[in-house]
């Protein structure tokens, strides 16, 4: 990813911290249970809609049913040179355990499984995923 993309994408999580006001418990190291997963998504060519459908459709319900956050989802709208925009979104867990056992239940879920067969059956949607784990810090507005 490169340096101009990484500052927007961190901007836009700032622009938008304003707008939630869940609280985590901080240890006393201020160092907060609940975590951030902040993922970015390569998609083929012309295959972006596809991937906004399978969120917008069933995806982002799905994280909501099995314990995830749904706090925000952005497309690049201006890609580098010759490549495809990314999304871009960031999801919250109670802890880093909690997003362990989320994405294993994610993986084998009857409905993600059909939507993502659906959704590529006129092929691979994502080329490649990147992930980052965030904790707020003690002066985020965002908890």
């Amino acid at each position: 990813m490169n340096r101009s993309i990484r500052i927007s994408a961190l901007s836009v999580l700032t622009l938008f911290a304003g707008l939630f006001s869940a609280q985590a418990n901080h240890h006393k190291d201020g160092h907060a249970d609940r975590v951030f997963e902040y993922r970015v998504y390569t998609v083929n060519p012309g295959k972006m809609p596809n991937l906004l459908a399978r969120f917008r459709d069933h995806t982002c319900g799905i994280f909501e049913r099995l314990g995830a956050e749904n706090i925000g989802y952005w497309v690049e709208m201006e890609p580098a040179d010759g490549e495809e925009p990314k999304l871009h979104y960031i999801i919250a867990h109670p802890s880093k355990e909690a997003s362990t056992e989320f994405w294993a239940a994610f993986r084998v879920d009857a409905e993600w499984k059909a939507a993502s067969e659906a959704s590529t059956a006129d092929g691979k949607i994502v080329k490649k995923v990147d992930k980052t784990f965030m904790a707020p810090t003690d002066f985020s507005a965002i908890k």
